[in-house]
């Protein structure tokens, strides 16, 4: 579990391709914080570290990662979020993230307002269901506030220190990014599909289940 505060970037210092799969080596003081079997959050993405020592660690990223999120795209250099788990004495700085990428969006305009800078993101229609305005959503693991969304895109405002800090500082239009939304809103939709179903006396006395109102 994540709270989509980065607590640093790290630098990809290769990443080996093979039929099963991506093996990716990440240049990080933070590595000294993991063991073999830790779990990290890249750039939103919960993996498990395979190897670590105090300058970097390993992950293995398996096809399903791939065919989900932008790591498929990652290659030596490139810099990128890293989020420890959180323990149960931290404080919940962002909101509740779990590292499992719900789709990938495509930044498409930048704006300077003030000392901050407004992003607007294309998203998938099953992503936006769960966006709304003022909610909370993870952009490669950053725990963003959504400043407005419609039917196609989402928008959020970067604080200098989220510029500085993380790798969307330097993002430009076309540039993908992996998107979480709030698992609470899942849980909620899921909630009401269940009530929307009511139990109707079939015949001879046995409960039938009739769906109405089902929520697409």
């Amino acid at each position: 579990m994540f709270t989509g505060i980065v607590e640093g970037m790290g630098q990809v210092e290769s990443v080996d391709r093979s039929a099963d799969g991506v093996r990716v080596t990440v240049a990080t003081p933070l590595a000294a914080q993991l063991s073999p079997g830790d779990s990290i959050a890249v750039n939103g993405v919960c993996l498990t570290a395979t190897s670590a020592d105090g300058g970097s660690f390993v992950v293995d990223v398996m096809n399903e990662t791939l065919a989900r999120t932008s790591l498929v795209e990652m290659a030596p250099a490139a810099a990128v979020n890293l989020e420890l788990p959180l323990r149960a004495s931290d404080r919940l700085g962002g909101h509740v993230v779990q590292g499992h990428v719900d789709g990938i969006g495509v930044i498409t305009s930048l704006r300077e307002e003030g000392f901050a800078r407004r992003v607007v993101i294309e998203a998938p229609a099953d992503v936006l269901r769960y966006v709304v305005e003022k909610g909370s959503v993870a952009v490669d693991g950053v725990s963003l506030t959504v400043t407005a969304v419609d039917q196609e895109t989402l928008e959020v405002a970067l604080i200098p220190e989220t510029l500085e800090r993380t790798s969307l500082g330097p993002a430009q239009p076309g540039t993908r990014v992996n998107l979480e939304v709030d698992m609470i809103a899942k849980y909620v939709e899921k909630a009401v599909r269940n009530a929307a179903y009511t139990y109707d006396q079939g015949p001879g006395g046995d409960a039938s289940i009739s769906g109405k109102g089902d929520i697409g």
